[in-house]
This record gives C-alpha cells, sequence and structure tokens, in this order.
C-alpha cells in the first residue's frame, strides 16, 4: 500500500500531534487529539487548581495547596499533562523530572504537572516516588481543555515550556515519558542561550553554566 493511502485515513489531529512530537516548534494553531493547543509564541491560559506539593523543608507528607500559575510569574515553568499516577509510562515520566529537578532549579525553572486524579492519589504518589514539586488535580479536564490536553476521561500526555514573562516557548505533544525531562531540559538550555546572545551579556550564560551543566544531575 502506498504512503498516500497509508496516511489518508489518519484523522487530521492525529496527523497534527506527530508533527509536533519530533519537535517541529511552529507558531501555527495545531489541532490535537485534546482539540486546539495554544501556540509556540502565545501566552499560556492562566489557571488555578488544588494539588499537593512538597512539605515545607521537605520533611513529612505532601501537603495540599491551592497553586495558581500567575505565582510563578517570574520563573520559568514546564507544565507536563500526563494520564494516570502509578501507571508505568506516568511513573517513569516523572521519575525523570524529579531526577532532573536539581538543574532545573538552577535554571530558576520550576516543573509542575497535571492530571485528573484526586489530591489525595497524587500525595500517595507524591510520597511513594520522592516527589519534590507540585502535581495538580484537574478532575473535570478543564485545565486540560485550555491547553489541548484532554481525551476524556483523562488528560494527555503533552508538555509546555512557559517563560517568565508567561509566554509559551516550546511544546511537546504525545510525548515518549523516557528521555522526556532530558529534551525538555535542553530546550529549556537553548532557550537560555539564545537569550543571553540576543543581550549581549556572555557572561551571565557562564554564570549559568557553572552551576548547571548538562550533566550534572
Amino acid at each position: 500500500m502506498k504512503r498516500r493511502t497509508l496516511l489518508g485515513w489518519l484523522p487530521r489531529a492525529v496527523l497534527a500531534s506527530w508533527v509536533l512530537a519530533e519537535g517541529s516548534f511552529t507558531t501555527r494553531p495545531i489541532l490535537a487529539l485534546g482539540g486546539e493547543s495554544p501556540p509556540v509564541g502565545a501566552a499560556a491560559p492562566t489557571f488555578g487548581l488544588r494539588g499537593v506539593a512538597p512539605a515545607p523543608g521537605g520533611q513529612g507528607e505532601p501537603i495540599e495547596i491551592d497553586f495558581n500559575l500567575v505565582d510563578l510569574a517570574g520563573r520559568w515553568v514546564v507544565l507536563y499533562f500526563y494520564p494516570k499516577d502509578f501507571t508505568s509510562g506516568c511513573t517513569l515520566e516523572a521519575r525523570g523530572f524529579q531526577r532532573d529537578l536539581p538543574s532545573y532549579a538552577r535554571l530558576q525553572a520550576d516543573v509542575v504537572g497535571i492530571s485528573t486524579d484526586s489530591p489525595q492519589t497524587h500525595g500517595s504518589f507524591c510520597g511513594a516516588e520522592g516527589l519534590a514539586y507540585p502535581l495538580l488535580s484537574d478532575p473535570d479536564g478543564s485545565v486540560c481543555r485550555l491547553y489541548g490536553s484532554w481525551l476524556a476521561p483523562s488528560a494527555l500526555r503533552h508538555t509546555f515550556l512557559i517563560d517568565p514573562r508567561g509566554v509559551i516557548r516550546a511544546r511537546w505533544l504525545a510525548v515518549r515519558p523516557s528521555g522526556h525531562s532530558q529534551e525538555v531540559l535542553a530546550s529549556l538550555e537553548s532557550l537560555l542561550d539564545q537569550e543571553v546572545l540576543a543581550e549581549g551579556k556572555p557572561e551571565d550564560r557562564i554564570a549559568l553554566s557553572g552551576t548547571a551543566e548538562r550533566g550534572i544531575r
């Protein structure tokens, strides 16, 4: 069967999600399986959700929080959507972000995960995996829909990199859990390099690289 025939029956949304999963950062609106995904260069949709975060000082059980994206203004944010706590792919993805968390912190970036799981389930998942970043609960998929990351009854595996001004600078649709955190971290480092060069202050990047080299975890 010819390639054209093989692809002809696929829904446009599926083909679009494949394109972005391979690293295209086009600014055109793209229809993924979850609906229209906000394009690179657009303002990240703001929202508030209930969730869990590490206890102060990292001691004790995770605590429930009321999270609002605007509270992270001025910092980079890795916002990742995933289907379900305790599943193999989601656990692998979460472990990757946790492993790289010190590198994100040195680059002034926060990691935030979203699924439909309850805060209680998130708390158990964070405790079991030692996750030191917030997980938010979106039971009706309202925030997932804002980011084109909803396929009822769960979230799709999409990630958005948001800059300190609240602008989406990169996105990954239908990601593969293995190694995903590394590709997000590499993209963040590349964007920071570009900004430093644009501002003509290479000494700033030298200072950053001294504490957040790609080999340091």
